[in-house]
C-alpha cells in the first residue's frame, strides 16, 4: 500500500534536530519505507541526518511518501506528530 501526505511544519524552528530525530524515531517503528521530500531533495524519513539536510524551516510543506504493509498506520501516527509539534513543549 502506498500513502502521500502533505505536512506543513508548524512548530518554531522547523526541522532541526529534535523534531528529525522524533519523526524518524517513530518511522522506525514501522515496516513500510518513508520518503520525505522538500525543495527537490528527497530522503528517508528514518534518517535523522537524511532529515536535517532537508533544511525546512516552519511553514514548510514536505511531502511524504509512506509504501508498504503499514503505510497508512505510519501517515497517521506521522501527521499526528506534525501537527503536535514533534510533541516539543517550547514549540
Amino acid at each position: 500500500m502506498t500513502v502521500s501526505k502533505d505536512l506543513e511544519l508548524l512548530n518554531k524552528y522547523g526541522m532541526h534536530v529534535r523534531p528529525a530525530g522524533a519523526f524518524a524515531k517513530t518511522c522506525q517503528k514501522y515496516l513500510c519505507d518513508v520518503t520525505v521530500s522538500h525543495g527537490g531533495v528527497s530522503v528517508s524519513g528514518k534518517s535523522v541526518l537524511g532529515l536535517m539536510t532537508l533544511e525546512a524551516p516552519v511553514g514548510s510543506v514536505l511531502k511524504v511518501d509512506f509504501d508498504g504493509p503499514d503505510a497508512e498506520d505510519a501517515a497517521v501516527e506521522i501527521e499526528e506528530l506534525v501537527k503536535n509539534h514533534f510533541g516539543i513543549a517550547d514549540e
